[in-house]
């Protein structure tokens, strides 16, 4: 799944990083006092993933037009130069939601099809292909710091079971066999992961299960673990069971739990830690129009959400750069950065 469909608001709270901001909106994006806004670079079309490179260039996917027209790219960018246009390192793509970087290759995750090829450009290699997934997409890649690829196959449902290989997070070192890392997800879009290990990571749960939506989600993965399974399709949402797929109170009780939800219908398509405070998550909320702040301490209920800035364009992708959160402008196709004043 790439998009979705209904526009709905996030729950927030009435102080903090919830209140609604009182600042004017600065480029379609309005955000706390104590933040500023600028525009890093323009020129993308439907930008979905993007990473900064060592150099300061931004090598970026994107879907180039429909979503289904089959004409993405990998592009790269030198923000310094304003209005060079993107160099093209691999087009005529379908689809492609993830780009990474790993040691000296360039990694793509299309519909349902993860390759790999230079860092300049040239041809791809497909890796994997035919990958199970739920229709639309797998959703983004996470490189990590011990050379191993992260990334989702999206899920279906099989009787009263998910489908072979579907719904499961996936890690893979290059040329070896990919490991399945947790599974019992919908559509594990993104994910990160903050200094003490933790793995955080976003569910996009769309759908009805026993006559009601499943909100969308955030979860921890703790830091080494392996073999997760986070209960999709019995148990959804904050550990809901649902009869029709085998979930009770029993089963979901083993599930670990949501550490936040998000409404029906929000798309939750990246998530970063804070960089001016590593105790908060900021979660881009695609079909929300905002971003909100997660703080990362649990009580016995999931943490609510709370609004940071709101757009008039999808926010599509968040990334960490220094003292700075750049955030991909879908509709735009701009890169803006948000940063403490």
């Amino acid at each position: 799944m790439l998009l979705a469909s209904a526009v709905i608001g996030a729950s927030c709270g009435d102080d903090g990083p919830g209140s609604p901001p009182t600042d004017a909106a600065v480029g379609g994006i309005t955000v706390p006092d104590g933040y500023t806004v600028t525009e890093v670079l323009a020129g993308l079309e439907r930008p979905t993933q993007f990473e900064v490179q060592d150099d300061g260039s931004i090598v970026a996917a994107q879907l180039g037009g429909g979503e289904n027209d089959g004409v993405g790219e990998i592009v790269r960018v030198d923000p310094t130069q304003p209005g060079a246009p993107p160099t093209v390192l691999y087009d005529r793509l379908q689809k492609p939601t993830g780009v990474a970087v790993l040691g000296d290759e360039l990694w793509v995750m299309e519909a349902r099809r993860l390759s790999r090829g230079p860092l300049d450009g040239g041809e791809l290699e497909v890796v994997l292909d035919e990958l199970p997934f739920n229709g639309r997409s797998e959703g983004t890649l996470t490189a990590t710091g011990d050379g191993r690829l992260l990334y989702n196959t999206s899920g279906t449902i099989s009787g009263d079971r998910a489908a072979d290989g579907s719904g499961i997070l996936w890690s893979l070192t290059p040329d070896a066999p990919p490991e399945a890392l947790a599974t019992g997800f919908k559509n594990a879009y993104a994910r990160t992961f903050a200094a003490d290990g933790t793995l955080w990571q976003t569910e996009i749960a769309d759908g009805n299960y026993d006559g009601e939506p499943a909100p969308d989600e955030l979860v921890a993965m703790a830091p080494g673990a392996s073999g997760v399974d986070f209960g999709w399709p019995a148990c959804v949402g904050d550990n809901r069971p649902i009869a029709l797929y085998g979930g009770s109170a029993e089963r979901c009780a083993d599930v670990p739990a949501s550490h936040a939800v998000f409404e029906f219908g929000a798309t939750p398509t990246s998530v970063v830690v804070a960089p001016w405070d590593p105790a908060m998550l900021l979660v881009a909320l695609w079909n929300a129009g905002q971003v909100v702040a997660v703080p990362t301490e649990r009580g016995a209920e999931p943490v609510a959400p709370e609004i940071f800035a709101s757009t008039d364009f999808h926010p599509q992708f968040l990334v960490v750069d220094g003292g700075r959160v750049l955030l991909a402008d879908f509709d735009a196709g701009r890169i803006l950065a948000v940063e403490a004043a």
